[in-house]
């Protein structure tokens, strides 16, 4: 949207320029919520907004001939800043002349030398009085007070200047007057007009008569910008039909030309060409208005005066200008496409085509320029960004004029990616497998687990907890037995483990960042408790007290290889470590009897004599196969005695007592060949995965 507003200049600071939310039909409250800024194209900021009520105030004082000198229409251009959307509105304040400057000669009074002989019409330019404003409220005309012999002709330029000239009327007489005396007042067209006088004194002289001519009442000419110093820009021809230095002709830039002109251009006096010695840039002036003088060498000098009208052609030589009107160098990752990151405006000081600009970026990053309007662009985001893929990225935004050749500007903008909270930690493994022995001691680390989050700073900031699997036994809780470490992942036991109690324990671990929301994610670590040697074997048959042996009876008949007895241990421990060997250790009669290594079953090995004694202790040892081993000891005693029917049958009971034995040493050894089985496959998978 465009809105334009115009004011005189000088007004006072505060004064009124318009309601920019009426103008706009917008609430001001929402202006006001909106972050409403006024952005200007000028080095000073000439005006104001007040957001709570939408008026648009000045701020300075503004002078419109210091801004814009004699151009006849004067703008300033601001720019309507609105956030959430982003919205800009251009308004144009076109800044009106008041008669605030009256016409100035360039001196109170003005002399000039006339010869009696001069003809009537000779024209006789005063130098004109100068006037800042434009419009009817500059220079509009000359009023020269009554006199006999002069009249008043006021030339126009082709940039609206007027120039004054006296105009011989009637012929001058020197013997009957000398001097003459007139007033010239130069008049605006403000209301009310203001004016300014000079006073001119004119000496009439005698002799040379003829001044010189031109050939032509004014010249033309055509240069390109940047002409190399030196190029001829048109040669001048006069006349004096005089003779002698009377007919001598000088040529010279007239006083009328500014000082600045001065310096672009330089005539020789001899030969009235002009030429270019100073810089010609279009940008500043397309065409100069050259005032040029003719000088014969008489007494007094005769002069006569032309125009050269330089017309400046364009040339591509100005690159285009870049200028950030807004821009944000910290960008979020999940802002979505189309988010506006800068508003850009170009300009070209070139005309025409040259001073046409095009803007683009490279395609290959995710950004792209919308233009707005003319000299405007808006850089927006075209895809999703991905902070954990590219951090950062420096776009060139490149512009190029239509000019032939081409000229361009690149201008890189910075633009960091802000992080979000949009990447969950990851394990290094799904899940972990750790083997520990039992009886570890407390506090041990038993396995760290350890993830990773892309994200930055405080969203990649990781917490560890430990969690209940499920399907494990709701009496094993994980967090009884073990704690973690919440930064470094470390799980440590609390308690020492029994094999004997708890075989395998498995957990998750849970990892959270430190992001809003928290992101999560587990892993499942499965403990395998291991085996120790720590108890010893158990004697369940036969059953003594700490400090009695068990006596068994048999006949003195009895003949090997009979069985006497059988001993019966339990190993609490696995796997090797419950592996039970059974060896006789002391005997009263050494080689009388003998013990089934695997079994525990005694045996007698020969007859029995009548030099044997009638009673027999023997120590048998249980060991199992633990390292080191662990080992109970247990005492028999064997009496020999002659009872008949009734040794035979509590030998029979004996026996029967003992006939389940056999089947629970198959249990048993049946038993430890399956679980040694399982955990040489545990320990074989668990090498494969480790490789």
């Amino acid at each position: 949207a465009q809105i334009r507003y115009s004011i005189p200049e000088e007004l006072t600071r505060g004064a009124f320029v318009g309601n920019i939310a009426k103008d706009l039909g917008t609430d001001v409250a929402k202006l006001a919520a909106a972050n409403l800024q006024v952005l200007s194209d000028s080095d000073s900021q000439y005006f104001s907004v007040n957001v709570n009520t939408g008026v648009i105030m000045v701020s300075e004082r503004i002078d419109r001939e210091q801004l814009c000198g004699q151009n006849p229409r004067c703008f300033l251009h601001l720019k309507l800043a609105i956030e959430n959307p982003v919205e800009f509105y251009r308004i144009e304040v076109e800044i009106l002349d008041i008669n605030d400057n009256p016409p100035e000669f360039p001196g109170d009074e003005v002399s000039l030398r006339i010869y009696e002989l001069a003809s009537l019409g000779a024209r006789f330019p005063i130098q004109p009085a100068q006037d800042p404003d434009v419009g009817t409220n500059t220079l509009q005309t000359y009023h020269l007070s009554a006199n006999e012999n002069f009249n008043l002709n006021v030339k126009a330029r082709t940039d609206g200047g007027k120039f004054p000239e006296l105009v011989l009327e009637r012929a001058l007489d020197r013997e009957l007057r000398a001097f003459h005396h007139l007033v010239l007042t130069a008049e605006d067209g403000g209301s009310p007009p203001q004016s300014s006088k000079t006073h001119i004194t004119i000496q009439v002289l005698d002799a040379n008569d003829n001044h010189p001519v031109f050939d032509r009442p004014s010249y033309g000419a055509r240069l390109v910008e940047n002409s190399p110093l030196g190029t001829l820009v048109v040669k001048l021809n006069a006349t004096d039909v005089d003779e002698g230095p009377n007919g001598d002709i000088r040529y010279s830039l007239s006083s009328h030309n500014s000082a600045a002109l001065r310096q672009i251009f330089a005539i020789d006096e001899q030969t009235g060409e002009i030429r270019v010695q100073g810089n010609l840039d279009f940008e500043e002036a397309t065409v100069y208005e050259i005032e040029v003088e003719a000088k014969d060498m008489g007494s007094p000098t005769m002069e006569e005066h032309c125009s050269v009208v330089v017309e400046i052609t364009d040339v591509n030589d100005n690159a285009p200008e870049v200028i950030l009107t807004s821009f944000s160098s910290s960008l979020s990752e999940d802002a979505p496409p189309g988010t506006v990151v800068a508003v850009i405006h170009v300009r070209d000081r070139d005309s025409g085509e040259q001073g046409k600009v095009q803007c683009h970026v490279s395609p290959d990053l995710p950004f792209q320029l919308r233009k707005d309007y003319e000299h405007q662009y808006s850089l927006l985001t075209s895809t999703r960004l991905d902070r954990e893929h590219v951090a950062y990225y420096n776009v060139t935004v490149s512009a190029l004029d239509l000019g032939s050749p081409p000229l361009s500007r690149h201008t890189i903008l910075p633009i960091a990616l802000a992080d979000v909270n949009d990447n969950a930690p990851q394990f290094e493994h799904e899940s972990y497998e750790v083997l520990v022995a039992e009886n570890n001691p407390v506090g041990s680390v038993l396995v760290t687990v350890s993830a990773a989050d892309p994200d930055s700073e405080q969203n990649s900031r990781l917490s560890y907890s430990i969690l209940r699997a499920g399907g494990t036994d709701p009496g094993l809780d994980p967090t009884r037995y073990l704690s973690i470490h919440p930064t470094s992942g470390q799980v440590s036991a609390k308690f020492p483990f029994d094999y004997e109690q708890t075989t395998y324990l498995q957990f998750h671990v849970e990892v959270s960042d430190g992001g809003s929301p928290a992101l999560r994610n587990r892993t499942l670590v499965h403990v395998f408790v291991v085996d120790q040697n720590d108890n010893a074997p158990q004697v369940h048959f036969p059953r003594a007290g700490e400090d009695s042996a068990t006596q068994f009876r048999i006949s003195p008949s009895t003949t090997p290889p009979a069985l006497i007895t059988k001993v019966v241990a339990i190993d609490a421990d696995s796997g090797r470590n419950a592996w039970l060997s059974y060896h006789l250790v002391e005997a009263t009669v050494p080689g009388l009897f003998s013990v089934a290594l695997r079994s525990g079953e005694i045996r007698i090995t020969r007859a029995l004599q009548e030099t044997d004694a009638s009673a027999h202790e023997l120590l048998v040892v249980v060991q199992d196969a633990g390292e080191p081993p662990l080992s109970t000891a247990v005492t028999l005693v064997v009496l020999v005695e002659e009872k008949g029917p009734e040794a035979l049958q509590g030998s029979e009971a004996q026996a029967a007592d003992s006939g389940g034995l056999p089947t629970i040493t198959l249990y048993l050894i049946v038993s430890l060949v399956l679980i040694s089985t399982v955990s040489l496959v545990g320990l074989a998978a668990l090498g494969v995965r480790c490789l």
